[in-house]
């Protein structure tokens, strides 16, 4: 099997994980297993590594990768279930945590995977292999709920038009491919927002990726739990790829940041609320010049990292 996939910003994220040589880690998005491989090299025979992927292939190709190093432990498991895999592993603390979310080259690249509009394919979309697909929100959700998914996940702004462009064509026949259901996206946006620039589709697939693999509520779960797993000082670093993933990790990081949240005019403190990070870098971190050059998946990546504060009472 080969799996291409180049890891975005890989050195500065493993310069944000802060590596110690007896630490525990976890990449909860393991795919080719590029930013695995980075932080099980920098591990000792002490150290230990946790890589997660929900994805068969992905889980495959990486034991492969990873198999010179021992310490190393590949886990088929959506990340959102970090937490109870690694107490299943006797893990109640790690010392730090790496997500690069979003679709890999891999899957993007795979034709037969479903994802892309560049490639003529079963509708599918699902990293897993398993449970609802591509095919079947487009064949069976309603014209409201396929148009609050364009809307909610992809920002389409003429999501009731494309919902209701699916809606007819579906009464004619199954929509079974990726070009037949961007054909039809495009052919419901009008002609000048066509010319806009990128393709009519990007936005439509994204969402019903979004909403065939939970994305989302993946992350609103493992953000929910990941942070009592950080040893003091330990960091987590999240690369997103669009705007409603950096969204949820901006405002979760700035509210664990948060310190007293008492009115102004109180004279002392009385909610006791203490930070529980410190941001490593107010303002995320985006690729480099030649890294942008080289690969295009990295022009929307932004890397935010956090690092686990204990107060003492």
């Amino acid at each position: 099997m080969e799996f291409n996939h180049k890891s975005v910003m890989l050195f500065e994220c493993i310069d944000a994980l802060n590596i110690k040589k007896d630490g525990i880690y976890v990449d909860g998005t393991a795919g080719g297993a590029g930013h695995s491989t980075e932080i099980a090299k920098r591990l000792g025979e002490n150290g230990r590594l946790f890589s997660f992927d929900k994805d068969p292939d992905a889980v495959k190709i990486c034991t492969e990768r990873l198999s010179p190093y021992p310490w190393a432990q590949v886990i088929h498991s959506d990340f959102a279930d970090m937490e109870n895999q690694l107490k299943m592993r006797g893990v109640d603390k790690v010392d730090g945590i790496l997500l690069d979310l979003g679709v890999s080259s891999y899957q993007l690249d795979t034709a037969d995977r479903g994802f892309s509009y560049q490639h003529d394919a079963k509708l599918d979309m699902r990293m897993s292999k398993t449970g609802t697909s591509a095919y079947d929100i487009v064949n069976s959700y309603s014209q409201n709920e396929i148009s609050r998914i364009l809307r909610e996940f992809g920002e389409e702004k003429f999501s009731s038009r494309i919902a209701a462009n699916i809606i007819k064509e579906r009464e004619r026949k199954p929509i079974e491919t990726t070009f037949e259901l961007a054909e039809i996206i495009k052919n419901a946006i009008p002609a000048a927002a066509r010319r806009e620039g990128g393709n009519p589709a990007k936005r439509s697939f994204q969402a019903i990726r979004i909403a065939v693999n939970s994305e989302l509520d993946s992350l609103s779960r493992c953000l929910d739990n990941a942070l009592d797993l950080l040893n003091d000082k330990g960091r987590f670093a999240i690369i997103t790829f669009h705007s409603l993933e950096d969204r949820m990790v901006k405002q979760k990081f700035a509210q664990w940041a948060k310190g007293c949240i008492c009115p102004p005019e109180f004279p002392v403190c009385v909610c006791n609320n203490k930070p529980k990070v410190k941001l490593v870098n107010r303002k995320p971190i985006e690729a480099a010049k030649e890294e942008l050059e080289e690969n295009r998946r990295s022009r929307s990546a932004k890397l935010r990292v956090a690092e686990r504060i204990y107060n003492e009472d």
